[in-house]
């Protein structure tokens, strides 16, 4: 008996589309497994970069060779940006190159630097202690790039940061610091205390208090 034209179509059409859906099963778990891959390797990589600019940098604020510190930091840029070659959105290494960059006295880009690692997508890579550190240097800088007319950004960034991490020393001092220029005494006074039960031999910490109640 012959068998209708159309069903032969409808029979070959249906194995087509089995032929095609096996092909797709058998390639996407090979295609998912070479992007893990891919991605395995280029964290691998990034790791090894963001590792070697951290202990270059280490060493350039161990040493007291201005030259050689100036060369040490800008290699752990060199490496800072290698990583973020690879990983574009690595939080701590946009923080590696913002402290690098600081040694080498390069303040404004050392911010831009910083900025980038405390907005997202890159702030979300990052533990509360790096974004809680992030933000003090943050604020530092802002300080000393211009102490006047950018306190009130560097407060908000140390309200932030001691929010995140409650035994933040250096981040409760900038913080009295601030609301001492600022005149708030009390707010002042007040930071300054948290510093000292974190730091109870804090010069820093005591003068200010000291200056605050006399």
């Amino acid at each position: 008996m012959l068998i209708p034209s159309s069903e032969i179509a409808i029979q070959v059409a249906f194995l087509l589309l089995t032929l095609a859906i096996f092909l797709i099963i058998y390639n996407l778990p090979k295609k998912a497994f070479s992007k893990l891959r891919s991605n395995t390797r280029a964290n691998s990589q990034s790791s090894r970069h963001f590792l070697n600019g951290a202990q270059l940098l280490s060493r350039a604020r161990s040493t007291n060779n201005r030259a050689t510190a100036e060369s040490l930091a800008k290699d752990a840029v060199t490496q800072a940006d290698m990583a973020l070659s690879l990983l574009p959105r690595d939080g701590a290494a946009l923080i590696l190159r913002a402290l690098a960059l600081d040694v080498l006295g390069r303040r404004s880009s050392a911010l831009r630097s910083l900025d980038a690692a405390l907005a997202p997508p890159a702030a979300r890579t990052l533990s509360g202690r790096e974004r809680g550190d992030a933000l003090v240097k943050r604020a530092e800088l802002q300080l000393s790039v211009n102490r006047r007319r950018r306190v009130d950004s560097a407060l908000l960034d140390l309200v932030e940061a001691v929010s995140l991490t409650r035994d933040n020393f250096k981040g409760f001092c900038l913080l009295g610091q601030c609301y001492e220029i600022k005149g708030m005494k009390d707010e002042a006074c007040e930071a300054f205390t948290e510093a000292l039960k974190i730091e109870p031999g804090s010069t820093l910490a005591r003068e200010g208090l000291d200056r605050l109640k006399s």
